[in-house]
């Protein structure tokens, strides 16, 4: 086990959880040499001999032998983490919006460097998903993958169906805790989750698809009428991300709500956790859950990073390396209940079959089969008009 000297990028909650972490763990030895953050008059809780405001203060120190990457914006991540890795410098993120934008290049960068990219805290908060799937399902052959990626979402909807409180207020009780950012769009429209489905995709089924491919739907337009109808059907909500084998040539990935019933593992995972179940072909169903908001879980799944490095772990991208063959598909059947404003909009989203309907004055649905060919070109649509889909068991 060798030391590490660390640069990072980013001193905000995920950076703070790291720094705590890093105070506080045993058993192997890393160093912060330097931190690059944005403004210069916030307040730190560290020496400010250790704070800088160049990028090239990181990138250009011989010293500094680890880059790790917690800032927000996705470009200028990839910047870094690029440069970084040109310099000779393993690198660290939890950025799962730049990883899922830039897989193929990043892999290549990897591979050309001889250096290891890791980036456990990226998916699925304190769970070690992308090493179970490097290490322990490599030679397997995977059915599917879902779960429970996004904390702040999954802490809305506990809300709305323990305590009956509407979406407005579970989201504001979210952002008090420090679950929800001010504007909530990347977590509670899906796309968080999206990211992270791109990324477990490779990890899963060595495939790399561009997350603009991927439909996302997510809760913002969720009413009482839906928390009622799971209510009654002693059904909850979560808002799953699933990546599917269809047969030995296509894989499928959506992110979707879900009504959930008892007898599936995910049913008791609520708050801020989240949950991971994998299938495989030949040791079944395996369930993960842990801790997937705040800076503490996401700290330590970083900190998981960095003690691996300092045995010189890298990811094999085996099941990509394998993967001659599979390609993305959107040609699958759902079952999908849709609460409408009024019955014309069937007109512009059109099913397949259709096994139930109600129609009220305040409160309409459609139950049945319903292609995701159909809900991707449609999601503009139902964004727009306010509407809540969700597949049901």
């Amino acid at each position: 086990m060798k030391q590490l000297n660390i640069g990072l990028f980013g001193f905000g909650c995920v950076g703070q959880g790291l720094y705590f972490a890093l105070q506080h763990s045993t058993g192997f030895r890393a160093n912060i040499k330097k931190i690059v953050v944005k403004h210069p008059h916030k307040k730190r809780i560290v020496d400010s001999d250790l704070i800088a405001y160049d990028k090239y203060e990181i990138l250009d120190n011989p010293e500094i032998d680890v880059v790790v990457e917690l800032i927000d914006n996705a470009e200028e991540a990839f910047e870094i983490v690029k440069m970084a890795m040109e310099r000779g410098k393993h690198v660290v993120t939890a950025n799962k919006k730049m990883l899922a934008m830039n897989l193929e290049e990043l892999i290549s960068l990897q591979k050309k460097n001889q250096l290891s990219l890791l980036y456990e805290a990226s998916a699925c908060g304190s769970i070690p998903i992308i090493r179970t799937l490097e290490e322990y399902f490599d030679n397997e052959d995977l059915l599917q993958l879902y779960g429970i990626f996004n904390g702040t979402t999954n802490y809305i909807l506990t809300k709305t169906i323990d305590e009956g409180l509407d979406y407005q207020t579970a989201l504001k009780g979210a952002q008090q805790e420090g679950f929800a950012e001010s504007d909530p769009t990347n977590d509670v429209e899906g796309f968080d989750p999206k990211y992270k489905a791109v990324i477990l995709c490779l990890h899963a089924f060595g495939l790399i698809i561009h997350p603009d491919k991927v439909l996302n739907l997510g809760i913002s337009s969720l009413s009482e009428n839906d928390i009622q109808f799971a209510s009654e059907k002693s059904l909850k909500i979560k808002l799953l991300p699933v990546i599917r084998k269809i047969d030995d040539h296509q894989i499928t990935a959506y992110v979707i709500p879900h009504f959930i019933n008892n007898n599936n593992n995910l049913f008791k995972v609520d708050r801020e956790f989240n949950g991971v179940i994998v299938e495989g072909e030949f040791s079944g169903q395996q369930f993960f859950q842990g801790k997937g908001a705040g800076s503490h879980p996401t700290g330590s799944a970083v900190l998981s990073d960095i003690s691996a490095l300092s045995y010189d772990y890298k990811y094999s991208f085996k099941k990509f390396e394998q993967n001659g063959h599979k390609k993305f598909t959107q040609k699958v059947l759902l079952d999908i209940y849709l609460r409408l404003n009024s019955k014309s909009e069937l007109e512009q989203i059109i099913f397949e079959e259709i096994h139930s309907q109600y129609y009220s004055q305040d409160y309409n649905y459609v139950i049945g089969k319903i292609s995701l060919e159909q809900l991707f070109r449609s999601q503009a649509y139902l964004r727009e008009q306010k509407l809540f889909c969700a597949v049901i068991e």
